[in-house]
């Protein structure tokens, strides 16, 4: 991507057995990729994106699959996957060795459907959040009445839990999360109410700051993704209303529409947010014009992008 010359293009493509969700950059300019329904892989990629090792977890002696996210630790040697027990249920934070991607050890999320993990940037802890949603053997969501949606904070070294909040609408799904440079955690939320009416007037972001977690307000009930904007608040988008908000602390309790593009998805901070649509890039900045190119070739997008740095 280079926006002043005016130019996007693919620099390398890798085939995939599934379909790809969460995203890590690793520091020598590669990354790591976690699938989601089905969550039956995770792979690690190089600078120039040629596959260096992909694990398929229904190889592990246990019945598990990948959640869809993964993290690493400070020095690179680990790895934390959220995964769900297929005999019960139950969440699961899976720690890995970086190079091998084989499993050292599992800890329980205290919830069901664990979907992102993020390391603590204050003191190092796993925060993670678990959707609470079950499903049934064809991946539909099944007793949305007994949701259970909570954050954990979970401690790095043995998975000892250390705290656990709930929101007080039982119907909002915690799915994403971001760090505010000055430690705010962004919750992406997905509202999952009966009546249409009320999914819109639900809230898409909640707001965790190692005590609290309170709801912004607006944001009509979805957020596929979330990311911190450099100088403060948090973006997230709206794919199904075509749109992204934003949130300040500064400029009060409520979100503000800050684009309408079709198809509104994936999002990365870098000299502002950039924005994946149906059509192409865009990039917003709070102090800044627009820009826009469009995609070199037909693209499909997940929730999520990364932006790599070279080693």
């Amino acid at each position: 991507v280079d926006w002043a010359a005016r130019s996007l293009r693919v620099a390398a493509a890798v085939q995939i057995p599934s379909r790809a969700h969460g995203l890590l950059p690793m520091s020598d300019g590669g990354m790591t990729v976690a699938a989601l329904r089905p969550g039956w892989w995770l792979m690690r990629l190089d600078p120039d994106g040629r596959v260096l090792t992909r694990l398929d977890i229904r190889d592990e002696p246990r019945e598990r699959h990948f959640a869809g996210h993964v993290v690493a630790s400070p020095d690179e040697r680990w790895l934390y996957t959220t995964e769900t027990d297929l005999s019960d249920g139950e969440g699961l934070v899976g720690l890995r060795d970086a190079r091998t991607l084989r499993k050292l050890a599992e800890w329980r999320t205290h919830g069901i459907e664990p979907h992102q993990v993020l390391r603590d940037p204050r003191d190092g802890s796993l925060v993670v959040a678990n959707g609470g949603i079950r499903r049934d053997a064809f991946d539909r969501k099944i007793d949305l009445e007994r949701m259970d949606s909570t954050l954990v904070q979970i401690d790095a070294e043995a998975g000892r839990l250390l705290g656990q909040w709930r929101l007080a609408d039982r119907q909002l799904s915690m799915r994403h999360l971001a760090f505010a440079d000055d430690g705010l955690l962004g919750v992406a939320l997905q509202a999952e109410h009966r009546a249409p009416r009320e999914q819109l007037a639900a809230p898409s972001l909640a707001l965790w700051d190692g005590r609290d977690l309170v709801t912004a307000e607006g944001g009509d009930g979805y957020a596929g993704d979330i990311t911190a904007v450099p100088g403060g608040g948090f973006v997230v988008s709206h794919a199904l209303r075509d749109a992204a908000w934003w949130w300040h602390p500064d400029a009060g309790p409520r979100l503000t529409r800050v684009a309408q593009l079709q198809r509104a998805y994936a999002l990365a901070a870098d000299n502002g947010v950039m924005i994946a649509a149906a059509r192409g890039l865009a990039r917003w900045h709070p102090h800044e014009p627009g820009a826009m190119m469009g995609w070199p070739e037909d693209m499909a997008l997940d929730n999520h992008m990364v932006v790599l740095q070279p080693a």
